[in-house]
């Protein structure tokens, strides 16, 4: 990771989609803000389906309000491949506003 690059650690959300999004909202969109010139990727816990639409225009947003700073969003539950698309993102300046979902099972042969 570079390291002009910010990395937002989100621990633990609730499972009710709105109480998750108000809880994020409240006490983690400050912290991303407050974040010098560089780059932020924010790590999110696996989450399901009904959390989708609240985090992709959580991340977006951040993004648009952040440029020409680039605002990004990891999920999963696997530190190492977490770690591989933070330097994926880093290495791939046109990519802003997204959410990687990765697990240590992506790209696996059988």
């Amino acid at each position: 990771m570079r390291a002009d690059h910010g990395l937002v650690h989100v621990g633990s959300l609730p499972d009710e989609p709105l109480a998750a999004a108000a809880q994020f909202m409240q006490r983690w969109v400050p912290q991303v803000r407050r974040m010098g010139d560089g780059d932020v990727t924010i790590c999110l816990p696996a989450a399901d389906h009904r959390h989708d639409g609240w985090r992709r225009a959580m991340v977006q947003e951040l993004a648009r309000e952040s440029a020409p700073r680039r605002v990004n969003a990891v999920t999963g539950g696997d530190d190492a491949a977490v770690g591989e698309a933070i330097n994926y993102l880093d290495s791939a300046p046109g990519i802003t506003g997204q959410i990687l979902t990765v697990d240590a099972k992506s790209g696996e042969r059988h």
